[in-house]
């Protein structure tokens, strides 16, 4: 699907500060289809004010996820892949308007650090299996099993909003950007970093296989 036009800031602007920084990582792990979310054994790193600054500013802004098109043809694929998915997902979000606020987000949120939409959900399968409220033995939270030190490293310190919906997302997908970034755009060592196992294969074979579900 073509990159469509969103009401948001620029998407690559913000990251390309993110080389050189200090390595770091962020344990979010959990097993395909598991019950329990089971974080990474991460280890929280400092990073160079450059980069904290970077990703910082990639977090802030909290807009509504409101989609914008540049023609038509933008918006018809976007409600295509929009009722294709929400299909796939009516198991594991029953409600419809509930689950149409869930893939906008992750619409939104995804393309605005530059992810594709298919990855994003792909990890958050493999990560919370659509929990919103899951917890790690580690202490991640939420969709995308973000650290609580996140938000103080790069937000205000108020590891609660881990538990909002788009919160979540935006740390998430700017974390996921952030290591692609840093593993000069390696996917499969990015998403190891994300996990907290970098190099290893099981995490980063279950994310890239939990892709092509929701591939449209």
């Amino acid at each position: 699907m073509k990159t469509d036009h969103l009401k948001m800031p620029g998407r690559r602007q913000v990251f390309k500060t993110l080389m050189g920084v200090l390595p770091s990582s962020a344990g979010l792990g959990v097993l395909l289809f598991q019950e329990h979310a089971w974080a990474g054994r991460q280890a929280e790193e400092p990073l160079i004010d450059s980069v904290r600054t970077a990703l910082s500013s990639a977090i802030a802004n909290h807009a509504p996820p409101i989609p914008e098109f540049s023609d038509t043809e933008a918006r018809l694929t976007y409600l295509r892949w929009l009722g294709a998915t929400s299909e796939r997902l009516k198991k594991k979000k029953a409600d419809f308007d509930t689950r149409k606020e869930f893939l906008q987000s992750v619409w939104y949120e995804s393309r605005r650090a530059g992810l594709d939409v298919s990855l994003v959900l792909g990890l958050i399968q493999v990560e919370s299996n659509f929990r919103k409220y899951a917890v790690s033995s580690a202490g991640a939270r939420g969709y995308m099993q973000v650290m609580p030190f996140w938000t103080r490293v790069i937000g205000d310190g108020d590891a609660g909003k881990l538990f909002h919906m788009q919160t979540n997302l935006r740390f998430g997908c700017v974390i996921l950007r952030h290591y692609l970034e840093r593993e000069n755009g390696n996917l499969f060592l990015a998403l190891g970093r994300y996990n907290g196992s970098r190099g290893q294969a099981p995490y980063p074979n279950a994310v890239l296989g939990a892709r092509r579900v929701w591939e449209v």
